[in-house]
């Protein structure tokens, strides 16, 4: 595709390069752990809803709008710590969220995957439903401020680039495989944050 042709710049494609612009700035946002993370998110994702309804990625859309619903409850967890408005702080994982997201992510792709499969014209329906289970578990994880969150995004994202290539979303794909460099320095500056005794043995050693 030529991306200097006249014909190549269609609406969807500037409503694409639109969400691009603003996905990169609200995950940088969020690697600086700043609140304007989330209303900006909130407009790549609305411009998400269209562009995958359009490419028949039904799953990536019902996952922009559950990632809007996660961005209200994530600008609120962000700005208040139990009843008190305070920032909160970054936190490591503990052994019952790893449990919920371990049994979450397969019972979810295999029952939505069989869903989509079966009953819709998506395409990848399995991959599709694969990468909206972990991306559903990593949302959550960030609004709660929970460290770890960037390395499920880091592995998300790896399986996204060559999924987007092959629907020829180009735009988006070159979006995550920025989002990866992203997902490295929000762990790296979320880990510097911790305060000491948030963190694990392990992860204080690294």
């Amino acid at each position: 595709m030529d991306f200097f042709s006249p014909d190549y710049w269609t609406l969807d494609t500037l409503t694409e390069v639109v969400g691009v612009i603003t996905g990169i700035l609200c995950v940088w946002l969020a690697a600086r752990q700043n609140i304007w993370t989330f209303p900006v998110a909130l407009v790549s994702v609305l411009l998400y809803i269209v562009i995958f309804y359009k490419a028949r990625l039904y799953a990536d859309m019902g996952l922009q709008v559950m990632f809007a619903l996660l961005n209200f409850y994530g600008w609120y967890m962000w700005l208040h710590k139990g009843s008190q408005r305070v920032e909160r702080p970054v936190t490591a994982m503990t052994k019952a969220q790893w449990g919920w997201l371990l049994l979450f992510v397969p019972v979810f792709t295999v029952g939505l995957g069989y869903y989509l499969h079966q009953h819709t014209d998506a395409d990848l329906a399995y991959w599709d439903a694969g990468t909206t289970a972990v991306s559903l578990g990593a949302q959550w994880l960030m609004s709660r401020k929970k460290l770890e969150n960037w390395l499920i995004w880091l592995v998300v994202d790896a399986v996204y680039v060559p999924i987007y290539l092959y629907k020829e979303l180009y735009p988006t794909a070159g979006l995550y495989a920025i989002y990866l460099v992203l997902a490295w320095i929000g762990y790296r500056d979320w880990k510097k944050s911790m305060q000491p005794q948030t963190l694990s043995p392990g992860q204080a050693a690294g």
